[in-house]
Protein backbone atom coordinates (compact mmCIF):
# COMPACT_ATOMS: atom_id res chain seq x y z
CA UNK A 1 0.00 0.00 0.00
CA UNK A 2 2.79 2.43 0.88
CA UNK A 3 5.18 3.29 -1.94
CA UNK A 4 7.63 5.15 0.30
CA UNK A 5 8.03 5.97 3.98
CA UNK A 6 10.11 7.91 6.47
CA UNK A 7 10.84 5.99 9.68
CA UNK A 8 12.46 7.84 12.59
CA UNK A 9 14.40 6.06 15.30
CA UNK A 10 15.06 3.35 12.72
CA UNK A 11 18.49 2.13 13.77
CA UNK A 12 17.27 -0.31 16.44
CA UNK A 13 14.29 -1.49 18.49
CA UNK A 14 10.75 -1.00 17.23
CA UNK A 15 12.01 1.42 14.57
CA UNK A 16 14.17 -1.27 12.99
CA UNK A 17 11.18 -3.62 13.06
CA UNK A 18 9.05 -1.01 11.28
CA UNK A 19 11.75 -0.71 8.62
CA UNK A 20 12.04 -4.46 8.09
CA UNK A 21 8.29 -4.97 7.89
CA UNK A 22 7.86 -2.15 5.38
CA UNK A 23 10.79 -3.38 3.28
CA UNK A 24 9.18 -6.83 3.08
CA UNK A 25 6.11 -5.11 1.64
CA UNK A 26 8.18 -3.38 -1.05
CA UNK A 27 8.15 0.11 0.47
CA UNK A 28 11.07 2.43 -0.32
CA UNK A 29 12.51 3.87 2.88
CA UNK A 30 14.21 6.89 4.36
CA UNK A 31 15.68 5.64 7.63
CA UNK A 32 16.36 8.32 10.25
CA UNK A 33 18.40 8.06 13.45
CA UNK A 34 21.59 9.44 14.99
CA UNK A 35 23.73 6.31 14.57
CA UNK A 36 24.99 6.52 11.00
CA UNK A 37 26.85 3.19 11.03
CA UNK A 38 23.81 1.19 12.11
CA UNK A 39 21.55 3.03 9.66
CA UNK A 40 23.86 2.42 6.71
CA UNK A 41 24.21 -1.25 7.59
CA UNK A 42 20.42 -1.65 7.83
CA UNK A 43 19.77 0.31 4.63
CA UNK A 44 22.27 -1.81 2.74
CA UNK A 45 20.81 -5.04 4.05
CA UNK A 46 17.20 -4.10 3.22
CA UNK A 47 18.10 -2.80 -0.23
CA UNK A 48 19.98 -5.97 -1.11
CA UNK A 49 17.47 -8.38 0.36
CA UNK A 50 14.20 -6.84 -0.83
CA UNK A 51 15.25 -4.80 -3.86
CA UNK A 52 13.93 -1.53 -2.45
CA UNK A 53 15.54 1.90 -2.21
CA UNK A 54 16.62 2.48 1.39
CA UNK A 55 18.37 5.71 2.33
CA UNK A 56 20.23 6.24 5.61
CA UNK A 57 19.68 9.79 6.88
CA UNK A 58 21.60 10.37 10.09
CA UNK A 59 20.06 13.22 12.09
CA UNK A 60 19.53 14.39 15.65
CA UNK A 61 15.90 15.47 15.71
CA UNK A 62 16.51 17.73 18.71
CA UNK A 63 18.79 19.88 16.52
CA UNK A 64 16.78 22.41 14.44
CA UNK A 65 18.91 22.09 11.29
CA UNK A 66 18.73 18.29 11.34
CA UNK A 67 15.00 18.37 12.02
CA UNK A 68 14.43 20.59 8.99
CA UNK A 69 16.46 18.24 6.78
CA UNK A 70 14.21 15.37 7.78
CA UNK A 71 11.07 17.51 7.42
CA UNK A 72 12.01 18.16 3.79
CA UNK A 73 12.13 14.41 3.15
CA UNK A 74 8.87 13.81 4.99
CA UNK A 75 6.99 16.28 2.81
CA UNK A 76 6.42 13.91 -0.09
CA UNK A 77 6.11 10.42 1.39
CA UNK A 78 3.09 8.12 1.57
CA UNK A 79 3.79 7.08 5.18
CA UNK A 80 5.46 8.83 8.09
CA UNK A 81 6.36 6.72 11.13
CA UNK A 82 7.18 8.97 14.08
CA UNK A 83 8.93 6.40 16.24
CA UNK A 84 11.93 8.32 17.63
CA UNK A 85 11.72 9.05 21.34
CA UNK A 86 13.24 8.35 24.71
CA UNK A 87 12.46 8.58 28.41
CA UNK A 88 14.59 9.73 31.33
CA UNK A 89 14.14 7.69 34.53
CA UNK A 90 14.33 9.25 37.97
CA UNK A 91 12.69 11.85 40.18
CA UNK A 92 11.85 14.94 38.13
CA UNK A 93 13.57 17.37 40.49
CA UNK A 94 16.76 15.31 40.55
CA UNK A 95 17.12 14.90 36.78
CA UNK A 96 18.76 17.44 34.51
CA UNK A 97 16.28 20.01 33.23
CA UNK A 98 18.26 20.25 30.00
CA UNK A 99 17.93 16.51 29.39
CA UNK A 100 14.22 16.54 30.12
CA UNK A 101 13.72 19.54 27.85
CA UNK A 102 15.48 17.57 25.13
CA UNK A 103 13.09 14.71 25.82
CA UNK A 104 10.15 17.05 25.15
CA UNK A 105 11.91 18.30 22.02
CA UNK A 106 12.23 14.80 20.59
CA UNK A 107 9.00 13.20 21.78
CA UNK A 108 6.75 16.19 21.10
CA UNK A 109 8.28 19.01 19.05
CA UNK A 110 10.01 16.84 16.43
CA UNK A 111 6.95 14.62 16.03
CA UNK A 112 4.74 17.66 15.57
CA UNK A 113 7.14 19.27 13.06
CA UNK A 114 7.43 16.16 10.89
CA UNK A 115 3.68 15.60 10.98
CA UNK A 116 3.14 19.20 9.88
CA UNK A 117 5.59 18.63 7.02
CA UNK A 118 3.97 15.42 5.79
CA UNK A 119 0.26 16.16 6.19
CA UNK A 120 -0.33 18.87 3.55
CA UNK A 121 0.88 16.82 0.58
CA UNK A 122 -0.96 13.74 1.85
CA UNK A 123 -4.19 15.70 2.14
CA UNK A 124 -3.63 17.16 -1.30
CA UNK A 125 -3.22 13.70 -2.83
CA UNK A 126 -6.14 12.31 -0.89
CA UNK A 127 -4.11 9.48 0.66
CA UNK A 128 -1.32 8.82 3.12
CA UNK A 129 -0.59 7.59 6.61
CA UNK A 130 0.98 8.96 9.79
CA UNK A 131 1.81 6.53 12.59
CA UNK A 132 2.78 8.18 15.90
CA UNK A 133 4.24 6.00 18.63
CA UNK A 134 2.67 6.83 22.00
CA UNK A 135 2.49 4.41 24.95
CA UNK A 136 0.12 2.92 27.50
CA UNK A 137 1.94 5.37 29.80
CA UNK A 138 -0.30 8.02 28.22
CA UNK A 139 -3.21 6.70 30.28
CA UNK A 140 -1.82 6.82 33.82
CA UNK A 141 0.50 8.82 36.07
CA UNK A 142 4.16 7.97 35.54
CA UNK A 143 6.18 8.59 38.71
CA UNK A 144 9.84 8.22 37.88
CA UNK A 145 9.26 9.13 34.24
CA UNK A 146 6.91 12.07 34.62
CA UNK A 147 8.02 13.92 31.50
CA UNK A 148 7.95 10.77 29.37
CA UNK A 149 4.39 9.96 30.41
CA UNK A 150 3.32 13.54 29.77
CA UNK A 151 4.85 13.55 26.29
CA UNK A 152 3.09 10.32 25.38
CA UNK A 153 -0.22 11.73 26.64
CA UNK A 154 0.36 14.63 24.26
CA UNK A 155 1.10 12.27 21.38
CA UNK A 156 -2.10 10.32 21.98
CA UNK A 157 -4.34 13.40 22.25
CA UNK A 158 -2.66 15.11 19.29
CA UNK A 159 -2.98 12.02 17.12
CA UNK A 160 -6.63 11.40 17.91
CA UNK A 161 -7.42 15.01 17.00
CA UNK A 162 -5.54 14.77 13.71
CA UNK A 163 -7.25 11.47 12.95
CA UNK A 164 -10.58 13.30 13.01
CA UNK A 165 -9.26 16.29 11.06
CA UNK A 166 -7.58 14.34 8.25
CA UNK A 167 -9.90 11.36 7.86
CA UNK A 168 -12.20 13.24 5.42
CA UNK A 169 -9.13 13.95 3.26
CA UNK A 170 -8.27 10.23 3.04
CA UNK A 171 -5.24 10.44 5.37
CA UNK A 172 -4.93 7.78 8.08
CA UNK A 173 -3.48 9.04 11.38
CA UNK A 174 -2.92 6.43 14.09
CA UNK A 175 -1.49 6.39 17.63
CA UNK A 176 0.37 3.20 18.54
CA UNK A 177 0.27 2.61 22.31
CA UNK A 178 2.52 -0.31 23.24
CA UNK A 179 3.13 -1.58 26.73
CA UNK A 180 6.36 -3.28 27.85
CA UNK A 181 8.29 -4.11 24.68
CA UNK A 182 11.51 -6.07 24.25
CA UNK A 183 13.39 -3.58 22.12
CA UNK A 184 16.58 -5.62 22.58
CA UNK A 185 17.01 -9.39 22.59
CA UNK A 186 18.45 -9.52 26.13
CA UNK A 187 15.45 -7.86 27.80
CA UNK A 188 12.96 -9.70 30.05
CA UNK A 189 10.25 -12.07 28.88
CA UNK A 190 6.88 -12.74 30.45
CA UNK A 191 3.17 -12.18 30.17
CA UNK A 192 3.33 -8.38 29.98
CA UNK A 193 6.24 -8.22 27.52
CA UNK A 194 5.79 -8.09 23.74
CA UNK A 195 8.26 -8.52 20.93
CA UNK A 196 9.21 -5.43 18.95
CA UNK A 197 8.23 -7.17 15.69
CA UNK A 198 4.71 -7.86 16.95
CA UNK A 199 4.32 -4.25 18.08
CA UNK A 200 5.52 -2.88 14.74
CA UNK A 201 3.26 -5.18 12.72
CA UNK A 202 0.25 -4.20 14.82
CA UNK A 203 0.96 -0.51 14.30
CA UNK A 204 1.36 -0.83 10.54
CA UNK A 205 -1.83 -2.86 10.25
CA UNK A 206 -3.68 -0.22 12.27
CA UNK A 207 -2.58 2.75 10.18
CA UNK A 208 -3.28 0.80 7.00
CA UNK A 209 -6.78 0.10 8.30
CA UNK A 210 -7.41 3.72 9.20
CA UNK A 211 -7.76 3.15 12.95
CA UNK A 212 -7.28 6.07 15.33
CA UNK A 213 -5.50 4.02 17.97
CA UNK A 214 -3.76 0.68 18.35
CA UNK A 215 -2.96 -1.06 21.64
CA UNK A 216 -0.99 -4.22 20.76
CA UNK A 217 -1.42 -7.40 22.77
CA UNK A 218 -4.45 -9.08 24.30
CA UNK A 219 -3.10 -8.43 27.80
CA UNK A 220 -3.08 -4.68 27.24
CA UNK A 221 -6.45 -4.70 25.52
CA UNK A 222 -7.80 -6.12 28.78
CA UNK A 223 -5.77 -3.79 31.01
CA UNK A 224 -6.53 -0.53 29.23
CA UNK A 225 -10.30 -0.40 29.90
CA UNK A 226 -9.58 -1.04 33.57
CA UNK A 227 -7.10 1.84 33.59
CA UNK A 228 -9.65 4.12 31.96
CA UNK A 229 -12.37 3.24 34.47
CA UNK A 230 -10.22 3.21 37.61
CA UNK A 231 -10.35 6.27 39.88
CA UNK A 232 -7.38 8.56 39.31
CA UNK A 233 -6.47 8.29 42.98
CA UNK A 234 -6.14 4.52 42.66
CA UNK A 235 -3.98 4.87 39.56
CA UNK A 236 -1.70 7.27 41.42
CA UNK A 237 -1.42 4.84 44.34
CA UNK A 238 -0.55 1.90 42.10
CA UNK A 239 1.90 3.97 40.05
CA UNK A 240 3.60 5.19 43.23
CA UNK A 241 3.97 1.61 44.46
CA UNK A 242 5.58 0.57 41.18
CA UNK A 243 7.93 3.57 41.37
CA UNK A 244 8.90 2.73 44.97
CA UNK A 245 9.69 -0.87 44.01
CA UNK A 246 11.76 0.32 41.07
CA UNK A 247 13.82 2.57 43.34
CA UNK A 248 14.40 -0.28 45.81
CA UNK A 249 15.38 -2.83 43.17
CA UNK A 250 17.09 -0.41 40.77
CA UNK A 251 14.95 -1.78 37.94
CA UNK A 252 13.14 0.62 35.63
CA UNK A 253 9.40 -0.10 35.57
CA UNK A 254 9.33 0.62 31.83
CA UNK A 255 12.56 -1.22 30.95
Amino acid sequence: MWRNAVVTGASSGIGESFARSLAEQGTDLVLVARRKDLLERLAGELSGRFGIRAEALDADLTEPADLERVAERAAGVDLLVNNAGYGAFGAFHELSLADQSKEVGLNVTALMRLTHAAAPSMAGRGRGGILNVASVAAYAPSPGSAVYGATKAFVLSFTESLHAELKPAGVHVTALCPGFTRTEDDQPTGLMWMSRDAVARAGLEAVRGGRAMCVPGAQYKVLLPAMRLAPRGLLRTVSSAVWSRAVQTHVRPDA
